[in-house]
């Protein structure tokens, strides 16, 4: 069976192809040379039936990710799964299930049952955790150990893998010679480079990357290159540790393309607002314009319980200059495990910064969305800018809390309604 890419590059368009095409009002070959060359991906394992497959990439409209799971001290699945519909509802495009919590195996299978998008995991979460109940601890991890939990979880019908490939010595050496502020931050590259230090062996996930893409290559899976040394203070941001390792992600990408198989780029993580340009424009020239999935990112490091606004201003600006791919940031991050409010929040903040760069990158379908609210405003058409708004429940309860003695006005102006006395001095003469 030949991949998406492989289909591609033989310009046939297959059915998921011509959805997406049509989903995204391009042409299907624009779509098919922008999939051949590695600069869209449509993240579908073969063995997955999706409802809603998305496109990621040039020329496509910016996507968002909501991340699920339980953890070591919640492993509720019915709340995972309703964690899940309410980030589909409110537009998320993918979702990660990062749990760690009890029973991986029944937690994956029944998210993956439950969804309408395609979803995503991170292996090495699960693999440390069974290494830890088969040899007493994760450092005792072997490559087939990692190697099995990519297969199984590639026939359970995982869309794409996070693979943490970039955390290696010679990366790890890197960020020794730069002290940073906070270290590593990233679970999935914690995890591998202590790995590394304990054993004093290669990453497996670098070593046998042809492993890796052979699995990913029989299922069809998208490989999305993990940021493990992504900086987790604007203090680290940009510095030499994480350049290094998107320069290697860059070459395993190529790699992985060349064989057929579908990539991404994650990047940071934390990153000052006057850095977030030369960010993408680093990931887009170190790996050939692969699809960027950032995280966030957050602008200041003290927006504790607000970390969803802080990561919408970074994320609006980093969709702007050219990132394709935004994983949502929750008020709850730093601090605890996401409830279904925190979900929902971080799912609308990064909806709002992706439809905000995608008017800045010219996306005529977004500024047709906000001509129309345009004209129910001017039109004093309430109805209408509710059932167009975001998040319509909020509006609707917001608009029936305070209802005004004149329908065709809100309660902030009244009388002083500033469209109706334009309308009245200009437009009725």
């Amino acid at each position: 069976m030949n991949t998406l890419i492989e289909t591609a590059q033989s310009e046939k368009p297959t059915q998921l192809v011509r959805k997406i095409a049509k989903q995204e009002k391009i042409s299907i070959n624009s779509l098919l040379e922008l999939v051949a060359q590695g600069k869209i991906v449509i993240p579908k394992n073969c063995k997955h039936k999706l409802v809603s497959p998305c496109g990621i990439g040039k020329q496509l409209s910016v996507k968002v990710n909501a991340n699920i799971g339980t953890s070591t001290d919640s492993s509720d699945v019915k709340k995972e799964l309703e964690k899940l519909k309410i980030a589909i509802e409110f537009g998320a495009d993918t979702v990660m299930d990062l749990s760690v919590g009890k029973d991986l195996q029944k937690t994956q299978k029944l998210i993956l049952e439950h969804t309408t998008v395609p979803i995503g995991t991170v292996p090495i979460y699960q693999a440390a955790i069974k290494a830890k109940q088969k040899h007493g601890s994760f450092f005792k991890m072997s490559k087939d150990d990692l190697l099995d939990v990519l297969w199984e979880q590639a026939e359970n019908g995982v869309d794409f893998f996070t693979v943490h490939c970039g955390v290696t010595k010679k990366t790890i050496e890197c960020l020794k010679k730069s002290p940073r502020k906070l270290g590593i931050v990233s679970r999935g590259g914690a995890i591998t480079a202590a790995w590394i230090k304990t054993n004093n062996q290669e990453n497996p996930l670098f070593e046998y990357f042809d492993d890796v893409i052979k699995i990913a290559k029989k299922y069809d899976i998208t490989l999305s290159l993990g940021d493990g040394l992504r900086p987790g203070s604007i203090f680290d941001a940009t510095d030499n540790a994480q350049v290094s390792e998107l320069k290697l992600l860059g070459k395993l990408a190529e790699k992985a393309r060349s064989d057929g198989v579908q990539v991404m780029i994650e990047g940071p993580g934390h990153i000052p607002i006057n850095q977030i340009r030369k960010n993408i424009e680093l990931e887009k020239k170190y790996c050939n314009e692969a699809p960027f999935y950032v995280l966030g990112p957050l602008v200041t490091d003290i927006a504790v319980g607000y970390d969803h606004i802080s990561a919408a201003i970074g994320s609006g600006l980093a969709a702007a200059y050219g990132a394709d791919f935004i994983c949502f940031v929750t008020p709850a991050e730093h601090l605890k495990l996401p409830d279904l409010e925190d979900i929902k929040l971080g799912v609308i903040a990064s909806k709002i910064a992706a439809h905000s760069g995608d008017l800045s990158r010219g996306s005529a379908r977004a500024w047709d969305k906000d001509k129309a609210m345009t004209v129910a405003r001017r039109q004093r058409n309430w109805a209408e800018q509710i059932k167009m708004s975001i998040d319509p429940e909020k509006a609707r309860k917001a608009r029936k809390m305070s209802e005004p003695k004149h329908q065709d006005v809100c309660t902030m102006c009244g009388d002083f309604c500033s469209i109706k006395m334009m309308e009245k001095c200009f437009y009725t003469q």
